[in-house]
């Protein structure tokens, strides 16, 4: 009974989704004019179709992309349009920017693989993957990254503080990692130092951060945001 119940569950865990769709790299980079190639790979258990389309792309104010209905980057182009993609095979896409009268720093756009519907019983199954182009426009670039203002309020046990960024640079920039912390000080005492989860700032775009403190300090506080030198204090109270 036992070794029926294990034979089972491995059936189970080998049975492919009808749909499922890989594009290596997610992201594509290009530094200036040129090409590179995207390959697409099907997991799934049913041959698909694919319209290759461009759309605009952003991120919200928290860093999750989205699709935006900006015009089609004129710059982008790929090669095929629409792939037919059998069962546990793979195709490849051609994507080629040019710079035409771009100005210069990073220009993003995005590549919507939409499958054909496919019928199973009365529902229709279709399936979306974006794939993020970025164009890096030859030229000056220009560094310009901004702290508009921090706020705090409580959430439960917790105090949660809200760090407000502009980027009025031409490139994309990284919140977070080592170069970017949150330190919160009194009397000239370092308090605590808030680690920033990464997230990416497009250029000409503002974003939040969220941190949360958890410690005992409690009354008004000095936060600073920037890593070295730190930005301007902005005095909060938690």
């Amino acid at each position: 009974m036992i070794g029926a119940v294990v034979s089972t569950a491995v059936a189970l865990a080998s049975v492919r989704p009808q749909l499922s769709l890989v594009a290596e790299p997610a992201r594509v980079q290009l530094d200036g004019p040129g090409s590179q190639t995207v390959e697409v790979t099907n997991r799934g258990s049913s041959a698909v179709v694919l319209d290759v389309q461009r759309a605009g792309f952003a991120l919200d104010l928290r860093g999750r992309p989205r699709i935006v209905s900006a015009a089609r980057a004129t710059w982008l182009s790929v090669k095929p349009k629409r792939v037919a993609i059998g069962a546990g095979e793979t195709a490849s896409l051609r994507v080629t920017a040019r710079v035409l009268r771009l100005s210069p720093g990073d220009h993003a756009s995005l590549l919507l693989l939409a499958s054909r519907p496919l019928s199973t019983t009365a529902v229709a199954v279709r399936l979306r993957l974006g794939v993020v182009v970025v164009l890096r426009v030859p030229g000056k670039v220009v560094h310009r990254l901004a702290v508009l203002g921090v706020k705090a309020r409580r959430l439960g046990a917790k105090r949660l503080l809200t760090v407000r960024f502009a980027n009025r640079g031409n490139v994309t920039e990284l919140l977070g990692g080592r170069e970017l912390v949150v330190t919160l000080w009194r009397r000239g005492k370092l308090l605590a130092r808030l680690p920033v989860t990464p997230r990416e700032l497009l250029p000409k775009t503002r974003g939040i951060v969220e941190v949360a403190y958890r410690g005992p300090v409690r009354g008004a506080i000095v936060c600073r945001v920037g890593g070295k030198p730190p930005g301007p204090p902005f005095r909060l109270r938690l």
